[in-house]
């Protein structure tokens, strides 16, 4: 269960912020964890040491540390762990952003194996809601690769979030288990908390896309696999684009490092490009495609 509590001042309906906190009690239950905000030194302490064996950071760069947490928890921004029979398996941190956009940037979540498959991930994220919609926000940013298919989907998919900006090698060099050394290309998505496909997903009823339906219908592929498995750039001329990832783009750097870091190159100038240029990304196939709507809103 978690402990999250409603506000009836919010300017946002009642209705929507119960219905927020009735998703995120119910994924809660379902993946068997107990989710609830941490503020002293022990658990913070646990947080940065499940995010460090995690990622698997290099000596001294780790995440993050208990000080920055205690901190950012203290002046009122998010910090909440998942737990089972006493066992932190998950966590995830925001903090707000710009006063004038009022939302907030939520900076990193993640998993421990042993709760891996259980929908931890997708718990926090609507416990993370529920606590946004108390505090009068209604949209969460973050970051992710979109190179990562699994992440693109959950986003994207299970979650209902939606790309703003391509955004190339936003972290600089980070040397961990996940990322590698290569470029840390991330998008930049924007969680629509109130909109209706973000409702649906947070009761389970993902936002589907079906490039092979589309495909057949026009779309045109301006990037996928070859043969060997690398990338191969096509044309993008129709209103819409459809854009591949490898399966396990974390598995390609470890065993092909150049390979994957020619999907990063590929990748940053077809889905960078055609963003730049102000196309949309709609959604993304489970199947490894992005799909994107070059007609301008």
């Amino acid at each position: 269960m978690t402990n999250l509590t409603t506000n009836a001042e919010s300017p946002l309906t009642r209705a929507a912020n119960d219905e927020a906190v009735a998703a995120a009690r119910a994924a809660a239950g379902a993946a068997g964890v107990e989710i609830r905000e941490l503020t002293e030194v022990a658990e913070l302490s646990a947080v940065g040491d499940l995010f460090e064996s995690i990622w698997r950071s290099a000596p001294g760069a780790r995440p993050l540390t208990t000080e920055l947490l205690r901190a950012m928890s203290s002046a009122g921004n998010y910090v909440a762990g998942a737990f089972a029979e006493g066992e932190l398996l998950g966590a995830c941190f925001g903090f707000f952003g710009h006063p004038g956009k009022g939302g907030l940037h939520s900076h990193i979540a993640g998993v421990a194996p042993s709760g891996a498959g259980r929908g931890i991930g997708q718990a926090l994220k609507l416990h993370q809601r529920g606590w946004a919609l108390a505090q009068d926000l209604s949209l969460i940013t973050w970051t992710f690769d979109p190179l990562v298919r699994r992440n693109a989907y959950f986003n994207l998919g299970k979650l209902g979030a939606l790309p703003l900006r391509y955004l190339p090698d936003f972290y600089g060099p980070m040397l961990d288990r996940i990322n590698g050394s290569g470029d840390t290309d991330r998008l930049m998505v924007g969680w629509d908390l109130t909109s209706p496909a973000v409702r649906s997903a947070s009761f389970g009823e993902p936002v589907l896309a079906d490039a092979g339906a589309l495909r057949a219908q026009g779309a045109a592929t301006a990037l996928s696999a070859g043969p060997g498995g690398g990338p191969v750039t096509g044309p993008a001329d129709s209103p819409t684009v459809l854009v591949a990832v490898p399966p396990d783009i974390e598995l390609l750097r470890r065993n092909d490092p150049g390979r994957a870091a020619a999907w990063r190159t590929a990748l940053r100038e077809v889905l960078g490009g055609l963003m730049a240029d102000n196309a949309r990304v709609t959604g993304f196939d489970r199947a490894g495609w992005y799909v994107i709507s070059k007609e301008q809103s």
